[in-house]
Parts: structure tokens; sequence; C-alpha cells
């Protein structure tokens, strides 16, 4: 389980839902790389907007595990289809408030744009979503 940052004015959930398909590229930080060759086909994936936002706004799942970025090849991609958005955006101020984030990199390392989710931090950012 993961998180994907994103600057929404770049490329947004909304460019995600529109294309219904797309190649998650732009990695550059060492340990986002590595993060993102750790990714598993069907693997899910909660994509968070930089910037203004800040705010979890919607799931994807990854549909092809970590391949040589083609425009860059010492990078890699994975790419990515949407899978809902969610209904309110969860806001970084949300998520600092829960516990069970206090030693995440989403917190503590914030411009890291892969972050890896423990299944206890998964479920604890569901239950902030409304249903």
């Amino acid at each position: 389980m993961w998180l994907l940052k994103t600057e929404p004015s770049s490329y947004g959930y909304d460019d995600l839902e529109r294309d219904g398909r797309a190649t998650w590229d732009g990695v550059k930080n060492p340990v986002a790389i590595a993060n993102l060759r750790k990714m598993k086909e069907r693997d899910a994936v909660f994509i968070y907007h930089t910037g203004d936002e800040k705010a979890v706004v919607g799931t994807a799942l990854v549909t092809r595990t970590a391949y040589p970025d083609p425009k860059n090849p010492s990078l890699v991609v994975v790419d990515l289809e949407p899978a809902g958005r969610l209904d309110r955006p969860v806001t970084l101020a949300d998520l600092r408030k829960q516990a069970v984030f206090a030693e995440s990199p989403l917190v503590r390392q914030p411009r890291l744009s892969v972050v890896p989710l423990s299944k206890a931090q998964w479920n604890a950012l569901a239950r902030i979503v409304p249903e």
C-alpha cells in the first residue's frame, strides 16, 4: 500500500481520471525510486495533492510494476489507473492527528513523493474518509 504525491497543476487526480491510465514518472529521489521498485501489480495507492491542497484526494491501482522510464532509463516508472475519488479530501492536518502517522515519511520527510503505508496507516486513512 502506497501514497503518491503530485502537484495538481502538473498532473492531478482529475488528469488521472480523464486519462483512465497513466505512467507515473518524474520521480528522481533515490528513496522514492526504491519505493517505486517495490510496487507490485494491483497494489493500492492513495493519491496526495501537494502545493496549496496538501490532501489525499483519490485512490488508484498499480497496473504495471516498475520499468525503466522511456525518457530517462536511469529512472523507473509505474503505470496506474484511477480507482475512485474520495468524497472529501483528507488533509495533512487530518493525518497528523492520527498517532499511527507520527513516524511516517509522509510527515517526517515531506518532500518524499512515494511513501509506503503500513496496513494500520492505510486503515486509519480509510477510516477518516466518510462513507
